[in-house]
Order: structure tokens, then C-alpha cells, then sequence
């Protein structure tokens, strides 16, 4: 074990990633797909032999900043490996692009789920389960860069809290967990707690999925996909789903992990919480559920109001289950959708507006999760300055309650998240703008960046008026889209601390 510890970050991962490949190699092999299983496995003993190189020559790097160090490896992490993770993929398709294939990489490790490939039966069994285990793979590199890399820094959403822990026991972890010299000793510590959570859980879904009477390639696939949130799916959605009804209901329960690193951390990072239901995190996504929900059911019942033949119960439990399946899915910036999500359509005769659907992915789930977009802790945060600064404007002289961990949120913490809010909106309107250069009409441009900056692929198929293909863009157009997801997998703040004159001392 210390001879790995000792390997740079980025190292470990492409050994990783290369060890990876023996999975669809192997299920290639049952399905007797041999054209795919060789081009796998001789991906795999190809970049393990360049693990092994690099691995070598990099075996007694120091690095002289671990800050920078971290976020350069993760960076590397989600622009490299792609480049390595399309290759076999490239060779075992065929007749395709390593531009495509190389797109295709990037949305799964950053767990944005957006795919070229939407012609039925053109990818094989196996190739589907690679870019499930790719996304999977992405899913758990942020579960576990999120405890030893962003929390110490304060970044991915910890900075909202930050402030609130000066002078805490909480601090004191956050010291204790930063006195570690070497990078990879934290990111071994926290491998060792974190992966068999992942790991078990995703079998507790693949196994509860076959029960429900999913075929279990699929089922495997849909339990990666919730866990890491990348809506990843060889039978393009929950549709076609054998599982059905009882099936999602089993996939509704996980999203909670993706709605607060509770669920799974507790106590990991030395913060100090009194439940999942007391989390501000999940209280939120409880409340956006419940109204966004409500406000969609409340439509689709008055416009049905008008129809001669009377709704049956059946029909409105389905229309209120399947809004609230998929409002909840894209709140996790999973981007599942509900067997049942069309049938509110057609019980009212409205189309279901996907503008809904942007603002919830948009919003995103909880810090440290797999989930993408702004996060909930920093809604909370303006939340709760909003409503203080409206209580000042009643009682000027009141004094807000709630402690000085609740009023350094309301202050310093409204302030940070209030900063990132407008960094993403500007980088929203930068990847417009680039797009639009490309030749991408408007309102599929601002579909395009919503989904690619908040990881939520599937988005781009329900929020416009007609489907969007990312099969039907320019070349130019997903080289941008690539970057984007990037972007919204790191965060903007984790990039611009790389500028920071600071970090670059030594």
C-alpha cells in the first residue's frame, strides 16, 4: 500500500481506469461480443504498460504544494482520462469519430449522461456497461475528492459553511485532515471509508432491481446511474423499463443520497449535524420537491377540469407519481424520466413545461454528492438572507436568531454563494455565446449549457420544445460542450483558485 501512496495522484487513477477496461472485456466475453472483448482487453494491457511507465518515472515526485497539486490531479483527472477511456471505445464501435467518442467519455466520467449515440441498437451490450462503469467510476471520484480535497480547501460548497466552523470542534478536524504532508494519504483514507458505501449500495439497487423484475444487465446499469447521477441508460430511460412502477420507487429512495452527503458521511469531516432531517440541505430539496411538484400537478388538474370524461384515481396517482419522480430525478441532476411522466400530458392535454426541469437542475442536490449544479446549501444560504433581510426591513431593529453558525450563513455565507451563483450564470451566458458561434440556434444553446455546466444530459431531450440530438450538433459545438461539463463537474471556484498568485508559492 505505501508504494501506492507514494504514486501521484493522477497515476493511481489512470491504473485505475485501466483495470477498469477488464469489466466490459469480461461481459463481452459472455455475450460473445469477441471483437469488443479484445479491443478492451488490449486497451487494458496497453495503458497499464503506460501506467506503469509513468508510474516509474513519477514514483518519487514530492510535490512542493499540496493545494495546487490536488487540483491539478483532478483537473488532469477529468481532461486526460477521457482521452484514454475513448480509445477502446472508438475501436469497438467502428463508425464513429474519436471526436464522438472522445465527447461521449467526457459526459460519463463527469456524470452529465449527454450521449451521440441515440440510434437504437447501435452501441453493443458491453459498450453500454462502459460508459454506465465510467460514470460510476466519476461518481465515486467525487464522492471521494469532495471529503479530502474540496473540504479542506473550502471549495464545492464547504466555503459556505467555512466561516461558521472558526473557532468550532469542527475546525479542528478540517486542521487535522490538512497536517497530512502527502495528498495521496488522505486520498487513500478516505478511498478505503468511502468505496464500499458506493460499492454496496449500488449492489443493494442492482439486486432490488432484478427482485423488481428488471433483466439484471439493466438493472446493473440503472443502480450505476442513480448512484453516480449520470442518468446513464442502454434503453434510453426508465421507459422501457421492466421494473416499471415498484421499480422506480426503489430508484426514487436512492436519490436521497445525491440530496445530502449525510446519508453516507456523517461525521466523516469532523462537521457537527443532528440528522439528515434537520440537514438544511434536505429540508430544501423537501420544499422544492413538494412545491414544484404541487404547482405541476395543480396545472394539469384545472386544465383537466375542462375535459367532458372525469379523471379516474388511477389516472391522477399516476400523473402525481410521475411528476414527482422526475422532478426529483432532475433535481439530482440524474435526469431520469418517470414511466408515467407523460401521462399528466395526456390526462390534461398540456404539454409539461420544461422550464420546470431546467430550474431544478439548474439548483442541483447536496454538497459533496454526486450531483451537479448550484447546490442546495447555497439556496439555503440566500434563502436565509433573503428572509432576514425582509425581517429587517419590517423590525430594523431586530437581531436574527438562529446562533452564530446561523448568522454567519446568512452573512458570509449568502456573500460566497451569491459570488458562485453569478459566476455560473455568467458561464452559462459565455457557453451560449460560443455556441451560438457554432451555429446552434438560441433557445437550444441555452438548453446545451444548462445541461452541460449543471451534468444533467438528458435534460436537453425534455426542456425544449422539440427533442434536442447532441448527434446533431457541430463538431466545434461538443468540443465546447466537453469543456463545459468539465467546468460544472469541477466548479468554477475549484478553477479559479488554480489563478490564485497564492497557491503558486512555495
Amino acid at each position: 500500500m505505501n508504494w501506492i501512496v507514494r504514486l501521484p495522484f493522477f497515476v493511481v487513477l489512470m491504473g485505475l481506469g485501466s483495470l477498469a477496461m477488464i469489466v466490459p472485456s469480461a461481459h463481452a466475453v459472455i455475450m460473445e461480443d469477441f471483437t469488443t472483448m479484445r479491443v478492451f482487453f488490449y486497451g487494458f494491457i496497453l495503458f497499464s504498460i503506460l501506467t506503469l511507465t509513468v508510474g516509474l518515472a513519477t514514483a518519487g515526485y514530492a510535490p512542493h504544494n499540496i493545494a495546487r497539486s490536488q487540483l491539478i490531479g483532478l483537473l488532469s483527472a477529468f481532461t486526460v482520462l477521457p482521452l484514454m477511456f475513448a480509445v477502446p471505445f472508438y475501436e469497438a464501435v467502428g463508425s464513429t469519430t474519436y471526436l464522438n467518442a472522445w465527447f461521449e467519455m467526457v459526459s460519463s466520467f463527469t456524470t452529465t449522461g449527454a450521449t451521440v449515440y441515440d440510434t437504437s441498437g447501435r452501441l453493443t451490450p458491453s459498450l453500454h456497461l462502459w460508459r454506465a462503469l465510467v460514470g460510476w467510476l466519476g461518481g465515486l471520484l467525487i464522492w471521494i475528492t469532495a471529503v479530502s480535497i474540496f473540504a479542506p480547501m473550502n471549495l464545492g460548497g464547504f466555503e459556505v459553511r467555512a466561516t461558521s466552523q472558526i473557532g468550532s470542534g469542527a475546525v479542528k478536524s478540517f486542521t487535522q485532515i490538512a497536517r497530512i504532508a502527502d495528498p495521496q494519504e488522505r486520498l487513500v483514507r478516505y478511498t478505503l471509508s468511502l468505496t464500499p458505501i458506493y460499492a454496496g449500495l449500488t449492489v443493494f439497487l442492482w439486486i432490488g432491481l432484478v427482485i423488481m423484475g428488471e433483466f439484471p444487465y439493466i438493472a446493473l446499469c440503472h443502480a450505476m446511474s442513480t448512484m453516480s447521477t449520470s442518468g446513464i441508460s442502454p434503453i434510453n430511460g426508465l421507459y422501457f423499463a421492466a421494473s416499471r412502477f415498484w421499480g422506480e420507487v426503489l430508484i426514487f429512495a436512492f436519490f436521497v443520497f445525491a440530496l445530502s452527503r449525510l446519508t453516507f458521511s456523517r461525521g466523516l469531516i469532523g462537521e457537527k449535524q443532528k440528522g439528515i432531517l434537520r440537514d438544511p440541505e434536505f429540508q430544501t430539496a423537501l420544499v422544492l420537491i413538494g412545491s414544484v411538484t404541487g404547482l405541476l400537478f395543480l396545472r394539469h388538474f384545472l386544465a383537466s377540469s375542462d375535459r367532458e370524461e372525469a379523471a379516474t384515481l388511477l389516472e391522477i396517482g399516476q400523473a402525481l407519481w410521475g411528476a414527482l419522480f422526475t422532478v426529483t430525478s432532475f433535481l439530482t441532476t440524474t435526469g431520469f424520466e418517470s414511466h408515467y411522466w407523460d401521462g399528466a400530458a395526456d390526462w390534461s392535454g398540456l404539454q409539461t413545461p420544461g422550464l420546470f426541469l431546467i430550474g431544478m437542475a439548474l439548483i442541483g442536490g447536496g454538497v459533496a454528492t454526486t450531483a451537479g449544479g448550484v447546490k442546495l446549501l447555497r439556496i439555503y444560504a440566500l434563502y436565509r438572507h433573503g428572509e432576514r433581510e425582509q425581517q429587517r426591513l419590517l423590525h430594523p431593529s431586530s437581531i436574527g436568531g438562529g446562533g452564530r453558525e446561523a448568522r454567519r450563513i446568512r452573512k458570509q455565507g449568502a456573500v460566497i454563494s451569491w459570488v458562485f451563483f453569478m459566476l455560473f450564470a455568467l458561464s452559462i451566458a459565455a457557453i451560449m455565446l460560443m455556441l451560438s458561434l457554432t451555429g446552434v440556434q438560441f433557445e437550444t444553446s441555452m438548453v446545451l449549457a444548462v445541461s452541460a455546466l449543471s451534468t444533467t444530459g438528458p435534460l436537453a431531450s425534455v426542456a425544449a420544445e422539440t427533442p434536442i440530438a447532441y448527434s446533431g450538433i457541430p463538431d466545434p459545438a461538443k468540443a465546447i460542450l466537453a469543456v463545459a461539463m468539465v467546468l460544472g463537474r469541477l466548479e468554477t471556484l475549484a478553477i479559479i483558485a488554480l489563478f490564485n498568485p497564492e497557491i503558486w508559492q512555495r
